[in-house]
This record gives structure tokens, C-alpha cells and sequence, in this order.
């Protein structure tokens, strides 16, 4: 069901008040600003507080979504395809389905908007990660990813 009226986040809070952490692959926190729930799947927004610095997700598919970051803070190194781009607090960077990506946090501490489109079973996802309590193997990595429409394809970026 599609939300009839508009809602407002306070800065720090998420959209039901659970903050996701991401155990297992990196220590982010992502709160979800704007919910599938909120546009019938159209569209999630998701506010993701870098805490890993040299770390990031595995080189991975989203068959069915596209995916775009706006930094708030920080640095990052994006793979997408074949071609890396460093971005920076302001920069956009946009990933269209059916393309492989991953990023790596360059910085200490990093913000960033994420938004999914459509939603897909990204905050499913994130509730996954957020149980764990012990770091996943890499094959738990892989089904988790699977599971919510995703395919890992390579390991995560390494900084040079």
C-alpha cells in the first residue's frame, strides 16, 4: 500500500526506529528513511553511517534493481563494471542493474544516501545482517545475498 501522506525523519532516526547494522560484512549502520512499504516497492531510501573504514560489501549483482549513493562524508572507491571511480562527500555515483559493483570506505568514518529502485528485498536484507552474531562464511554471505535478489560475484575491493 502506497503512504497517502507525507512523513518527515529526524536526523539520526530511522523511518520505524531501528537501526540496521550490517554484522558480518561491514559494521555500517543503515536506517531506512523511506520504506518500499511507503511507494508499494517503487523505491527505498536508506541513510548508511560508514564505521568500516577499508571495508565494504562483495563485488555483487542486483539483477532486478538500480542502486545510487549520494555522499554525505567520507570517501569511497566504487567498482562498477570494470571501472573504479573515487568519489567524495557531494558526489553521486549511479549503478544500474545487471552490473557488478562493490565499494570500499576510504576514510575513517563515511555517510552516505542509498536508494534502491525498486525496493526490492533490500530491508529485508539489512534485517538478515542486523541478527547475526557471529561473522558469516563467506558461502552464509552469498545465500543471505541470494536470498534478497542478489548474486556476490567476486570478493570485496581491496585499497592498493
Amino acid at each position: 500500500m502506497r503512504t497517502k501522506a507525507g512523513f518527515k525523519v529526524i536526523a539520526g532516526e530511522a523511518r520505524f526506529g531501528k537501526h540496521y547494522k550490517m554484522k558480518g560484512v561491514t559494521q555500517n549502520i543503515l536506517d531506512i528513511k523511506i520504506s518500499g512499504n511507503d511507494t508499494e516497492n517503487d523505491l527505498a531510501v536508506f541513510e548508511q553511517t560508514g564505521l568500516s573504514p577499508n571495508g565494504g560489501p562483495p563485488l555483487h549483482i542486483h539483477p532486478y534493481q538500480d542502486e545510487w549513493f549520494y555522499v554525505i562524508d567520507g570517501e569511497y572507491l566504487f567498482q562498477v563494471g570494470e571501472d573504479k571511480y573515487q568519489i567524495k562527500s557531494g558526489d553521486t555515483i549511479f549503478l544500474p542493474r545487471k552490473v557488478q559493483h562493490a565499494f570500499i570506505q576510504l576514510t575513517d568514518k563515511g555517510k552516505m544516501i542509498v536508494s534502491y529502485l525498486p525496493a526490492g528485498k533490500m530491508e529485508e536484507f539489512f534485517a538478515v545482517t542486523d541478527k547475526w552474531t557471529s561473522p558469516p562464511s563467506k558461502e552464509e554471505i552469498a545465500k543471505v545475498f541470494e536470498d534478497h535478489d542478489m548474486i556476490v560475484v567476486g570478493a570485496p575491493l581491496k585499497t592498493d
